[in-house]
């Protein structure tokens, strides 16, 4: 009986039924990116039936095996202990206003706000767009002196000197213009009247139109301190998290409520198991790479 019990557990058979189970079970969390579907007990009891399936598999048939065949099942294995250890995890949200700071975040697997164990404060919001279609009225005094039509990131020509266009910065629709006398900065200004122009300088500009913006990147400054003292700081946006302390923090969201203040969503992730998820693909991957030059070399002889 216990011999067809372990010969039961380790069979083929059962190792093909367990991993169409896990599949079919992994694609509704996979169609509604729920993070929490994946610590269910009963996929991580599948998962950890399909582990112990691949144990007994190896010590079974330990002898049989080619090194390179016991490599992809260490992988296998390792990446099955990753996925358990980031069942220990979670995934937290919390939207902050530009120049603001929060102490806690929302735990969507308790349903309830907890502490974050830090202050993350949003010191900046950064946008950056494609280059866009203006039209930039020139002003000499109080005539008007040319309309220019052209890109940001573009420059045109005012007698002596030259205009570059640096960039539109919403939602103020302020526009901002660099000069330059030669190759030297004369000084930079905006159609909001503001800059470090020379008193004196002849010229003034107006934002006439615009085409509609298209976003090419986003992200925000962020800060994180204890008891008013700095910890540490630096960017997050959607692919390129933040990391502290084992949480990733992402820029998933970033908005204007009613009154017009700027907030972003950031999304705190915990997750121990990453490194042994990565580390299991990279055994599997050499695993798979011995196979493949050990069937080149039994052909090849």
């Amino acid at each position: 009986m216990l011999k067809r019990t372990v010969r039961f557990l380790s069979s083929t058979e059962l190792a093909v039924l367990l991993f169409l189970a896990v599949s079919l079970l992994a694609i509704p969390g996979t169609l509604t990116e729920n993070r929490t579907f994946y610590a269910n007990p009963l996929f991580l009891g599948l998962l950890g039936a399909l582990a112990l399936n691949l144990v007994f598999c190896t010590v079974r048939r330990f002898r049989a095996i080619s090194l390179p065949v016991l490599i992809l099942h260490l992988g296998v294995l390792v990446v099955c202990g990753g996925v358990v250890a980031r069942s220990f995890g979670y995934v937290a949200t919390v939207n902050v206003y530009e120049g603001t700071s929060v102490d806690r975040v929302y735990r969507w697997d308790l349903q309830r706000e907890m502490p974050l164990g830090a202050e993350l404060a949003i010191r900046r919001i950064n946008r950056e767009y494609y280059p866009i279609p203006v039209k930039v009225g020139v002003l000499k005094g109080e005539r008007k002196d040319s309309l220019q039509t052209l890109r940001t990131g573009g420059s045109f020509v005012l007698g002596p000197y030259r205009v570059r266009v640096d960039a539109l910065e919403f939602p103020a629709e302020v526009l901002k213009l660099s000069v330059f006398e030669g190759e030297r900065l004369l000084g930079s200004c905006d159609t909001a009247g503001g800059g470090s122009l020379p008193a004196g300088f002849p010229y003034s500009f107006k934002l006439v139109a615009f085409q509609n913006p298209v976003l090419k990147r986003m992200w925000v400054d962020l800060a994180l301190s204890r008891d008013s003292r700095a910890v540490t700081n630096g960017t997050a946006e959607v692919n390129a998290p933040f990391i502290w302390n084992g949480l990733y923090f992402y820029n998933t969201l970033v908005d204007v409520d009613p009154a017009g203040m700027a907030f972003a969503g950031i999304q705190v992730v915990k997750d121990p198991g990453r490194p042994a998820v990565f580390a299991g693909f990279a055994i599997m991957g050499v695993g798979a790479v011995l196979s493949f030059v050990r069937r080149l070399f039994r052909k090849g002889t």
